[in-house]
């Protein structure tokens, strides 16, 4: 067996011999992952955090919040010693925490880079949500931290790890419904007043970075390359100061380099159901709702009256639960994971030349 020189050092640097195989875990395999949760709001408390309850791989070993009494409940609830809550002035000292594995944040935006960094220098994995920063170049430097620390870094694609998802990639790959036309996707929500999302320098932008990165993540997984060209444009309708630095509904099309096309639009102002549409030469594949928790439904209808139909029994937070034990097989099985550090920045790579496409298109 050959190991190049970053193999090695990473080996080296987590104290194990050059003989080891890349098939034996780094990390015994008869306990659980520990997760130290950054960021206590309603993605990690309502949903990570129950999910990981769940877990057979993964567990709640640690806490970073402002907020202490909130932690304090928190900890309560998941068994977490009062000494293994941070707040955000002394979240370097999860380096001396032997029961932190990973990390999962679940911060603003703009604060995922640094916090993904200092992890990765305190000696633990990633586990970060979406969008992985606020701009390419933060995305880098999270690679390259990680990569430098030899430290998994993954980003929270769920419905990548979604049944419904991956049978409609299945179906694509095996060519059910012909040649792909177009892609169609939305995603949105009224958004209310003074939420951190208006802020763009929290958030990195408005709906785009935040739901209508499923619809980009989803086109570019179903038509199984990346788009050569996009075109963007973007507004605002209502004129009630939410959005004095955000846009408020954002459209923009994709073509890809066997040919299909790809629209998709994301809204504040609107209640629109998130879904997506794939047309083909044979026939059509509709999922929808697409990017819910769960009860997501998939429906394909072919020319030739072939019909399937997808509507697993996946009742939240099991999506949250298959990201987390992918994360934990990861670390313990020294794997790559699916939706890595790379992942996250050619979404990044995008939604940045969409909004280009979007100023140059408003000037």
């Amino acid at each position: 067996m050959q190991i190049n020189r970053r193999e090695f050092s990473c080996l080296a640097a987590l104290g194990v011999g050059a003989q080891l195989l890349p098939s034996v875990s780094l990390v015994a395999e008869d306990r659980r992952i520990g997760y130290c949760i950054v960021g206590l709001g309603r993605i990690s408390m309502q949903h990570f955090m129950p999910a990981v309850k769940m877990s057979s791989k993964s567990k709640v070993t640690a806490l970073v919040s402002g907020h202490r009494d909130k932690a304090e409940r928190m900890a309560a609830e998941y068994g977490v010693p009062s000494g293994s809550i941070y707040n955000y002035e002394n979240y370097d000292e999860i380096r001396k925490n032997p029961g932190i594995d990973a990390v999962y944040i679940a911060l603003p935006n703009s604060m995922h880079a640094d916090y993904a960094i200092r992890a990765a220098k305190a000696g633990k994995h990633v586990l970060c949500e979406k969008p992985m920063a606020t701009s390419v170049e933060q995305c880098r430097a999270m690679i390259q931290a990680c990569e430098s620390a030899c430290r998994k870094l993954m980003i929270a694609y769920r419905c990548q790890y979604e049944p419904t998802h991956s049978r409609a990639v299945q179906l694509l790959q095996e060519g059910k419904l012909g040649s792909i036309q177009s892609i169609e996707s939305a995603f949105g929500f009224l958004i209310a007043p003074n939420e951190w999302r208006l802020d763009k320098k929290l958030s990195g932008g408005g709906p785009l970075v935040d739901v209508g990165i499923y619809c980009l993540n989803a086109s570019r997984y179903l038509a199984g390359e990346e788009p050569a060209q996009v075109t963007g444009l973007s507004c605002v309708v209502d004129k009630d100061g939410r959005f004095a630095q955000v846009e408020e509904t954002l459209s923009w099309t994709m073509r890809f380099p066997g040919g299909a096309l790809a629209s998709c639009t994301c809204t504040y102002g609107s209640p629109m159901r998130g879904y997506f549409r794939v047309r083909g030469s044979r026939g059509t594949m509709t999922v929808d709702p697409a990017f819910n928790y769960d009860k997501l439904h998939l429906l394909m209808q072919l020319e030739d009256g072939e019909t399937q139909e997808v509507a697993p029994d996946d009742p939240d937070p099991r999506q949250f639960l298959r990201e987390a034990d992918h994360m934990a097989d990861c670390i313990l099985q020294n794997k790559e994971p699916k939706t890595p550090g790379r992942e996250g920045l050619r979404d990044v790579e995008l939604i940045e030349r969409i909004y280009r496409s979007c100023e140059k298109r408003s000037a």
